[in-house]
């Protein structure tokens, strides 16, 4: 493995835990804003990443896809536990949709950091330049991944969880009550939607969204 192929590396691994772990961070801290003080008494609200690894979507998962050259990363931290109990009552479902929308709402604002960055890049060619550039590329491509993804109606990503509280909201309960209905099935819908060729309809808006990002 070359020094470039160590940076590269090093770049991906950085940009995927901010990405996935700054999602978490986000939903806590809005949760907060709100007086649901459980991920801060847990210390859940902490950039350390050692509090929100995942063996699996942390650790297991990104390795396997890197290893096995997959073309791509994907993972996940470990969800931050919040009583929307709490948010509902302090802060109504407006409240619980913005605890819902506040990771993809992070995810989104950092990738147009990262774009809005890559542009101040000097075209010197150095290890430290493309460390940069191959960080920001990332960080931008998987914020992008993520806040797409998470938009989806699946229980239980955050585009479910948003539209119940909407739902909740417009007294539409039997809707609310669908998606609370569906989430013990929702692992196996993502990872059959996943899994099968109905990947290329999940998949084709991120890779849009990226190719004119990267060509801005």
């Amino acid at each position: 493995m070359t020094t470039i192929d160590i940076i590269d590396a090093i770049a991906i691994i950085l940009a995927l835990m901010v990405a996935i772990i700054g999602h978490e961070i986000m939903h806590g801290r809005v949760a907060y804003h709100y007086h649901d003080s459980t991920a801060k008494g847990l210390g859940r609200l902490s950039i350390n990443p050692l509090v929100h690894i995942d063996l699996v979507g942390t650790i297991l998962l990104p390795a396997l896809l890197y290893f096995s050259h997959a073309g791509f990363l994907f993972g996940w931290a470990k969800p931050v536990p919040i009583n929307m109990r709490t948010v509902v009552n302090n802060g109504g479902y407006n409240g619980a949709i913005a605890v819902s929308l506040a990771g993809i709402a992070y995810n989104f604002l950092l990738a147009l950091v990262a774009l809005i960055a890559l542009k101040f890049i000097p075209a010197v060619d150095s290890e430290i330049t493309f460390f940069l550039k191959s960080f920001l590329s990332y960080l931008l491509i998987y914020n992008i991944v993520l806040g797409v993804f998470n938009l989806l109606p699946i229980p239980p990503l955050d585009g479910s969880q948003a539209l119940g509280f909407i739902a909740r909201k417009m007294q539409m309960h039997k809707v609310a009550d669908f998606f609370d209905s569906i989430g013990q099935y929702g692992m196996i819908i993502l990872l059959i939607m996943i899994a099968t060729p109905l990947s290329q309809y999940i998949f084709a808006p991120m890779q849009k969204l990226i190719s004119f990002a990267l060509s801005l």
